[in-house]
């Protein structure tokens, strides 16, 4: 084993780690389509470039966007409730 793919396996257990310990949605994305990224780089090192081109394609392309736009719509759910209770409390309050 090179030491090139024991620095990419151990940026992947790094990634894990970070991603589980993350407070931040955003930040946990970017972590995980990281992840995906090297995990892809590693499948090409195992001679394997089927799977590499599917973990590029789906875990950090795909997954990664459907993640941003749900994070993108739990902020716009989150500001408009949080509207509507600003509205409300001052409307009791008049």
């Amino acid at each position: 084993m090179t030491i090139f793919t024991c620095i990419l396996l151990g940026f992947l257990v790094v990634c894990a780690i970070a991603a589980s310990l993350s407070k931040k949605l955003l930040n946990t994305i970017l972590i995980f389509m990281s992840y995906s990224l090297v995990m892809s780089i590693i499948w090409v090192l195992l001679e394997s470039p089927d799977l590499a081109i599917t973990e590029a394609a789906v875990g950090a392309g795909v997954t990664t966007v459907l993640f941003l736009v749900t994070l993108k719509k739990i902020d716009a759910i989150i500001k408009k409730e949080s509207a509507r209770e600003e509205r409300t409390d001052e409307q009791e309050g008049a």
